[in-house]
């Protein structure tokens, strides 16, 4: 199984730094220390690190810097990294129909580029944990699942891909066109042996599985109900889209005579092992049950305003007891595809629609740590700098000449411009030094990813 989990010898210490731990109680150190001890945190606090460590491979002067927990992206599509730049004015619904017919040449070749291009952009953001909603598997496409792990693995990210699925074609009333499609048998039979193939339920796990339907206009009731008692059975995630535009919520209710909530719920669809993309749309009967039922929400400011869906209801989520995390989405829709920048639009565009108080610059980075880590089920074991935990860590330059003189550093890093990324720890293994990939040459994968998106331009022309 891919995912490298063997623990580095030798301790990390970080010393002389703010720490903002996102713990229960938002712990703070103005300066303080980290120390990682194979792939776990072993000690974190006030002042400097316990004297008479043995095995030190790394002593780290933090002066200057921000630690945080890796950022956690809850809702993503790798391969649209090839297809940046497309179909700039249109809403979703024009968007999706402008780019399914490009979406249906892809092969496993590309989403390898693809995914390893998403990765660098996320790692380099600050982003340690990535969930991916991969949904579009032509028939001669090869392994495309199987090629985004790989990618990943590679680059040392903690990696939690869906299986999505669609089977409802333009031909029996839904959306994409019916070559983007499959029949409901053959998708379950594939989620199936993908959990089978890769899930990793273990606590230090680099890798887990979901099973992820794409949307209610693209998969039949039979999928959904279908996906909801495989992943059960299992013991593995769900996760879909829902209540993303106007337009969703009606279609719901001609087809289905009920709004995208009800018809989820009626299909086994809310839960704690479930969470959902956008929810831009959701009234207060919605977030009652989502709250109550403790559905997760995968909120995705920068691809809503790139698409015009809508400001979601973020701070009243929150405030009802909504788990809500982060999300880029497809970088069709959101071109940077930086997680990094989501914590400072997550909280613009709150304030935009509740005033300034609407968002903290620390809620935000809740948002993107630990809120990300409860709605991937996996705050046990990421989204905070905890004794224990597992060691995710980003070191934020907040001194340079962009961020110098701002006084509060988490004001900085949320705030302010991109801050700097000194050093980014993923299981305890550095996967980013002074703002660069460690693993691999970022230049290899601009090139992949041109010629990736050359192949698939000219077979779509």
């Amino acid at each position: 199984m891919p995912g490298n989990k063997l623990a580095p010898t030798g301790r990390i210490v970080i010393e002389n730094c703010a720490i903002a731990t996102v713990d229960a109680h938002d712990t703070e150190y103005a300066s303080g220390h980290v120390v990682v001890a194979g792939n776990r945190l072993e000690s974190v606090g006030a002042g400097a690190a316990p004297t008479g460590l043995a095995h030190v491979a790394r002593r780290i002067d933090g002066t200057g810097h921000l630690v945080t927990p890796g950022l956690v992206n809850t809702h993503h599509h790798f391969y649209q990294w090839i297809t940046r730049g497309l179909a700039q004015e249109c809403d979703l619904f024009d968007w999706l129909v402008t780019l399914y017919p490009t979406w249906a040449r892809i092969d496993d070749e590309m989403c390898y580029a693809a995914a390893q291009g998403s990765a660098a952009a996320l790692l380099r953001s600050g982003c340690t944990t990535t969930a991916d909603h991969a949904y579009v598997f032509p028939k001669d496409g090869g392994d495309i699942l199987g090629a985004e792990i790989r990618a990943l693995d590679e680059l040392g990210m903690r990696f939690q891909p869906t299986r999505g699925s669609m089977d409802l074609g333009e031909s029996r009333g839904g959306l994409p066109p019916d070559a983007c499609v499959e029949d409901t048998d053959t998708a379950l039979a594939a989620t199936s042996e993908a959990i089978d193939r890769w899930h990793d339920a273990s606590f230090d796990a680099m890798l887990r599985i979901t099973a992820a339907p794409c949307s209610p206009f693209s998969v039949t009731p039979e999928l959904l109900r279908g996906a909801a008692d495989l992943a059960r059975a299992k013991g593995v995630r769900l996760h879909t889209h829902g209540s993303e535009t106007v337009e969703e919520d009606a279609f719901c209710r001609e087809r289905f005579g009920m709004g995208p909530t009800d018809y989820l719920e009626s299909l086994g669809w809310l839960g704690e092992d479930v969470w959902m993309a956008h929810c831009v749309h959701l009234n207060d009967s919605d977030i009652a049950r989502f709250a109550a039922t403790g559905t997760g929400v995968a909120h995705c400011p920068s691809s809503n305003a790139r698409l015009a869906a809508g400001i979601a209801r973020v701070p009243d989520m929150l405030r009802a007891g909504v788990p809500v995390g982060l999300g880029v989405d497809g970088t069709a829709s959101n071109e940077s595809g930086e997680l990094g920048t989501e914590l400072r639009n997550a909280l613009l565009i709150a304030r935009l629609r509740g005033g300034p108080k609407a968002m903290t610059a620390r809620r935000s980075l809740r948002l993107g740590t630990m809120g990300g880590a409860q709605v991937l089920g996996r705050d046990r074991e990421i989204g905070s700098l905890e004794p224990g935990k597992l060691a995710d860590l980003a070191m934020w330059r907040v001194d340079d000449v962009l961020h110098s003189g701002i006084a509060d550093p988490i004001a900085a890093l949320v705030l302010g411009a991109p801050s700097p990324l000194t050093l980014l720890l993923v299981n305890g293994r550095e996967v980013v030094e002074q703002g660069h990939l460690s693993r691999i040459d970022e230049n290899l994968i601009a090139r992949n990813v041109a010629t990736a998106a050359t192949r698939l331009r000219a077979r779509t022309t």
